[in-house]
């Protein structure tokens, strides 16, 4: 079957839309739903999201090859494509299944930050995306990926957060020009102009650089926010009004500083999922448990319900 075609559009480095287009044929899951795949892939993160023209997109891939079997699930047998691939944070229960992901399918475009680190596992990350010329993307707040009539903005991090918060020993030469932008930076808003940029270290928590990705359909919304947790949600509240939503995947699977109280209010979700699996981290925490519950939210764990998956048509929306 043809595969359909993306353009990337970008104005002044401010904002970068992705514009998803028919060419001919639909497959069977194009019925004007959008379906999200929340994967269990055991304490880690991954999500497929198939949009109602056929596109689709991964975000995180979880810490082993389960995500595999999750898209072996939900994709079309004979789609060999993943239109994007949005790594939220690179650490390893969201980044190593991704490995495997760009080994098997053809992947357009990948999503990512600037920061990583010296993993062998960000490092295999990085080199298969070379090898195979996919197309990088950096975003940043006030960024959006549209995809006909579903709309994803980015809420986090912002550009000044991003520059203010790395260090700059792991350029390399690939890279250095972006690098002595980045250097040339620090304490105020630099327009990074050529290549992306990747590798760059912190010594902020990786999770802090999460993507906050809010996600829009006609009346229904859903905000995926990686691993990032209490620490940066101030933050991200002071840039402007939240969004209220009806789908929340919990942050950091459940961790006890996933969410405060007065955050998750300002969202005001149905249903939250978790994505965790069995660990000795205590996720998900009494804590995260008892602000949900004291709430009336419903909440599906992938520990225990296996795949969530959630259906709308952008005026109403079911989950299974």
């Amino acid at each position: 079957m043809p595969k359909k075609w993306m353009v990337i559009l970008g104005g002044v480095g401010v904002v970068i839309v992705l514009f998803f287009a028919f060419v001919t044929s639909v497959d069977s899951t194009s019925d004007s739903k959008l379906r999200i795949y929340f994967c269990d892939v055991g304490q880690g993160d991954a999500q497929y999201l198939r949009f109602p023209d056929g596109e689709d997109m991964l975000i995180d891939g979880g810490p082993n090859n389960k995500v595999l079997d999750c898209l072996g699930r939900y994709m079309p047998f004979y789609d060999r494509e993943i239109d994007v691939v949005v790594l939220t944070h690179p650490q390893k229960d969201h980044m190593q299944g991704l490995i495997s992901v760009l080994g098997r399918y053809n992947v357009k475009y990948m999503v990512m930050g600037v920061e990583g680190n010296e993993t062998l596992g960000y490092t295999q990350l990085v080199d298969i995306i070379r090898k195979k010329n996919i197309q990088v993307k950096n975003l940043y707040k006030g960024d959006r990926m549209a995809m006909v009539d579903v709309r994803m903005d980015v809420l986090w991090p912002t550009r000044e957060y991003v520059v203010n918060n790395l260090t700059m020993k792991q350029c390399s030469n690939e890279t250095m020009g972006q690098c002595n932008q980045l250097a040339s930076a620090k304490g105020k808003v630099e327009q990074l102009q050529g290549g992306a940029v990747l590798g760059m270290t912190s010594d902020t928590d990786l999770n802090n650089f999460s993507f906050y990705m809010h996600l829009s359909y006609g009346s229904f919304d859903v905000l995926f926010t990686g691993d990032g947790d209490m620490k940066i949600q101030p933050s991200i509240e002071s840039l402007g009004a939240m969004p209220q939503v009806e789908v929340l995947k919990f942050p950091h699977h459940g961790s006890k500083t996933g969410m405060s109280a007065e955050f998750l209010d300002l969202l005001h979700p149905k249903l939250v999922v978790i994505s965790v699996g069995k660990n000795s981290y205590g996720h998900p925490a009494r804590e995260a448990l008892e602000i949900l519950s004291e709430r009336d939210i419903k909440i599906l764990r992938t520990d225990k319900d296996g795949d969530v998956i959630v259906e709308a048509d952008g005026t109403g929306w079911s989950v299974n």
